[in-house]
């Protein structure tokens, strides 16, 4: 019944314009085609006029109910760079669209046809084509070297003495991994990798992986003004780092390695403070459509002084040692077994 009520009603709307169509012919024909012509032209005219102040105040309307959803200051140093770009850009093309849109609606309201006037046909200027060219494409340039030099720096190596971490992406989970106590994250392998007891493919063959440690709840904790580089990888298909409140972004792709670095400049307390949150997270998000489970692969990025995160550092365990078999249970009957001082009982493991 309800979709023959709405078929009337479309019919019974087309019926109507048709009318309006027919009726208004017939009132041309009465008053006069010119006369009509002009009136209409003139209507038309203030018209744009009216729809170009009202989408400047709309526009500027947009602006006061948005400005304070955006996201608080850039938490890094590199991310102001970011934001001054952006910043830069917008008051270049707002000057560039508000010029070129006040013209156009000038033009249409003061160069409308009337019985006085008739258009005049401007085919071609070679000077004002260069003008018109040349300026908007030295403005790209200046826009695209200041782009590229903030790229370069992020996408450089990090400066000497930067915290390395390394962040692996999965469907849909995000896997951080530090180095231990020498520094160093160890050699992975992908033909290694197991859910069960090889997240990330460490290589047991390589000293300096068994003191690494992986977290697997997606928690990434840095330290505030200490440079951090990450080494971002995948272990399936095409992820992509996202710190919005860093102002940062880097695919993670399968086989290939990528890293970009940054400065924190507040910890997730500080910023608590600033923007009135006690719920505030910084979040990893994924920026690359991944799958199904796409919209819940978030993570969370913990800023901390040094002293706190070396104390929560000091508490995560080597994924190493996760990684060993458990003891063979002790026969019934059987001795226990003693701790051996002497130094000699290394563990070793069958490769």
């Amino acid at each position: 019944m309800s979709g023959l009520i709405v078929t009337a009603l479309v019919i019974l709307v087309f019926i109507v314009i048709y009318q309006i169509a027919k009726a208004s012919e017939l009132a041309t024909i009465i008053r006069g085609e010119e006369n009509v012509k002009s009136q209409t032209n003139r209507l038309m005219a203030w018209l744009m006029v009216a729809f170009f102040v009202l989408g400047m105040i709309g526009i500027w309307k947009c602006h006061e109910a948005l400005i304070g959803k955006m996201l608080p200051e850039s938490a890094s140093v590199q991310g102001d760079h970011y934001d001054s770009m952006l910043i830069v850009t917008l008051i270049l093309t707002g000057f560039v669209f508000f010029v070129t849109q006040a013209l156009l609606f000038w033009f249409i309201f003061r160069y409308q046809q009337t019985e006085h006037s008739k258009a005049f046909f401007y085919s071609h200027n070679n000077k004002l084509e260069v003008l018109w060219t040349t300026v908007p494409a030295l403005a790209l340039v200046v826009l695209v070297v200041i782009g590229l030099r903030n790229w370069f720096n992020v996408t450089d190596k990090a400066p000497e003495g930067s915290m390395l971490v390394q962040v692996m992406g999965k469907q849909f989970n995000w896997l951080i991994r530090y180095p231990g106590a020498d520094g160093i994250l160890g050699k992975t392998d992908f033909r290694l990798m197991d859910d069960a007891t090889n997240v990330m493919g460490l290589d047991t063959n390589d000293i300096a992986a068994k003191d690494d440690i992986i977290v697997q709840n997606g928690e990434l904790h840095i330290v505030k003004q200490h440079n951090v580089q990450l080494v971002i990888n995948s272990r399936d298909v095409i992820h992509d780092v996202g710190l919005p409140h860093f102002r940062m972004k880097m695919d993670a792709v399968p086989g290939i390695t990528t890293t970009m670095w940054f400065t924190p400049k507040f910890t997730t307390d500080e910023m608590k403070n600033k923007t009135g949150n006690p719920d505030f997270v910084y979040e990893i998000s994924c920026d690359q459509m991944c799958g199904k489970g796409h919209y819940s692969m978030r993570g969370t990025v913990i800023v901390q002084t040094e002293n706190e995160f070396k104390e929560w550092l000091s508490k995560q365990p080597a994924y190493y040692t996760g990684m060993l078999p458990a003891p063979p249970a002790a026969p019934a009957g059987a001795a226990p077994a003693t701790a051996d001082t002497t130094g000699a009982g290394a563990v070793t493991m069958a490769h």
